[in-house]
């Protein structure tokens, strides 16, 4: 059985490495080698270096990896600053509670004195994104490097692209379809919230308001009750709470591992988008096969998944540019 098992998890992974293969083939492993060949090492040290001193920025990091390559693609379009009054990306509500902006900044700036114009905020994003899942315990891998910087960036877009947590399995699934990806890479891709947090106003009308009848008694009845009682006790203590924040995986945010679905089996996932991964007979089937496999099955498939979500609408070549500032596109 535990052979079958690993056979399993082997097809996934080469699967996944097979569906990523067209995707990434306008990028390249070790495209810096010639060009600023300590890029990836700097990043990974700083990374290394300050993501322990804030554990969280870890998540932040991968989620807007995750959010900038949903709009236009992998392409740091999400970075930019609004500009000539119209609100950017980053000014959108599901990304007004990303905190790593500044970080990304110090990282383009250590670059900037190393090699001039040469590494783009898209390959800094997501080599960080990377780098933050190492130092949290999770899975490291190649990642196919070469993209170039986006010079559009619309706050509508976002609204538009990213993912919302009230969305339901069909929703979920056609939204990951849009951008190329498939089933397995929204149920593994959904493993990142082993590391995240979500604030109250996100998920508090499964506590309070879910069929809009409202009070404690109108819950989210796939939510365990007693998992739905303790945040209301502890946590979102109104429906209208729109700072307080929580654990995505109580107990074990700071670690990148199967704790996450787990909770998810028990019905205690945070958002509606965590729940109905169980709706979805394959997508459970995923999710008990990697909670009874090794971590390293799940680090496998995760991994997998990155490599194609970073591949997704990338610019390259001559298309975009390499911007100077992260937060603004340069001037010509």
């Amino acid at each position: 059985m535990a052979r079958m098992a690993l056979a399993a998890a082997l097809v996934v992974v080469a699967v996944a490495g097979v569906l990523a293969g067209g995707a990434r083939a306008q990028l390249v492993e070790g495209f810096y080698a010639q060009s600023c060949p300590q890029a990836e090492k700097i990043i990974k040290e700083y990374v290394a270096e300050h993501v322990p001193r804030v554990p969280t920025i870890a998540a932040t990091l991968l989620r807007t990896h995750f959010h900038d390559c949903f709009v236009r693609g992998c392409d740091a379009s999400l970075l930019l600053n609004a500009t000539g009054g119209k609100e950017a990306e980053k000014d959108a509500a599901p990304n007004k509670t990303l905190r790593g902006f500044g970080f990304i900044d110090r990282i383009k700036e250590i670059l900037e004195k190393e090699c001039p114009g040469v590494v783009s905020c898209a390959d800094v994003l997501a080599l960080a994104a990377r780098d933050s899942v190492v130092v949290t315990g999770g899975p490291s891998w190649s990642v196919p490097t070469g993209r170039r910087d986006g010079t559009v960036s619309l706050k509508q877009e976002a609204l538009d692209n990213i993912p919302a947590p009230t969305m339901n399995f069909t929703e979920l699934l056609q939204n990951f379809q849009n951008k190329s990806l498939n089933l397995a890479d929204l149920v593994w891709l959904s493993g990142a919230h082993t590391i995240g947090i979500g604030h109250c106003n996100t998920f508090s009308e499964r506590l309070y308001n879910f069929t809009g009848r409202g009070g404690p008694s109108d819950a989210d009845p796939s939510l365990d009750p007693a998992y739905a009682d303790n945040l209301r006790r502890t946590k979102c203590k109104t429906l209208t709470d729109n700072t307080t924040i929580v654990e995505m995986d109580p107990g074990s945010f700071r670690t990148f591992d199967l704790s996450y679905y787990r909770g998810v089996l028990k019905h205690r996932g945070l958002f509606q988008s965590d729940a109905a991964l169980l709706n979805d007979a394959t997508a459970k089937a995923d999710i008990l096969f990697v909670v009874n496999s090794p971590p390293e099955v799940f680090f496998q498939v995760f991994a997998a998944s990155m490599v194609k979500l970073g591949a997704v609408e990338v610019k390259t070549g001559s298309e975009g540019e390499i911007r100077k500032h992260c937060a603004v596109v340069n001037k010509h």
